[in-house]
């Protein structure tokens, strides 16, 4: 089996009205599809589904769907050229850093930040 690059993320989250308006204030994110309970943005290569957390069991079964406050289980990357720039545009469009921009000791300079249902993203710009 040969493996490409990866299509879709889909995000379980609370409320999907909150989560859209999130992505697309964050991240200026193109919507290609969306419904009453499920929206995908294209970020190039990728899409990111968001999906109400109440129609994920059955995609994930037997596994169960974690609650949004049981903790961060995923950090999604963003390759960003300059992070202090890209920390600056998501302050401008209202979301709250929850750490950085800091260098870190793997050569990166990174910060981080969450959407309305917990998952949590880094920017991170490569160090020379």
């Amino acid at each position: 089996m040969k493996l490409d690059a990866i299509e879709v993320i889909t995000l379980f989250v609370d409320d999907i009205d909150e989560a859209r308006s999130f992505y697309q204030t964050a991240f200026a994110a193109e919507i290609v599809y969306q419904d009453a309970v499920s929206a995908v943005l294209k970020f190039a290569g990728t899409m990111v589904n968001l999906l109400k957390s109440t129609e994920a069991p059955e995609l994930v079964a037997p596994s169960i769907v974690a609650k949004s406050s049981s903790g961060s289980r995923v950090l999604l990357t963003i390759k960003v050229d300059d992070t202090d720039g890209a920390c600056a545009e998501l302050q401008r469009r209202g979301v709250t850093l929850l750490n950085g921009p800091v260098d870190r000791p793997w050569g990166r300079r990174t910060a981080a930040f969450a959407d309305p249902s917990g998952h949590v993203w880094e920017i991170a710009q490569e160090l020379s």
